[in-house]
């Protein structure tokens, strides 16, 4: 899964980009919650499972909810 694919699924899931980070990276929030997590810009580079697993448990997004969005 690439960056525009998760950041489709996470904004049908009400997150929000906050602000942009350092290099290519960007800080986005759960507008519920207000949990935050760090998200690699790598445009069209596949993130890992891992990186993917710890921006939903950053944000408080379970993976089913997360498959279904």
């Amino acid at each position: 899964m690439n960056y525009r694919e998760l950041t489709g699924k996470l904004r049908r899931l009400d997150c929000i980009l906050d602000r942009y980070a350092k290099g290519s990276h960007e800080i986005w929030m759960h507008s519920r919650t207000g949990a935050r997590t760090t998200i690699p810009n790598w445009g069209k580079k596949d993130l890992s499972v891992g990186t993917i697993s710890r921006i939903l448990r950053d944000l408080g997004i379970p993976k089913e909810d997360f498959a279904q969005a």
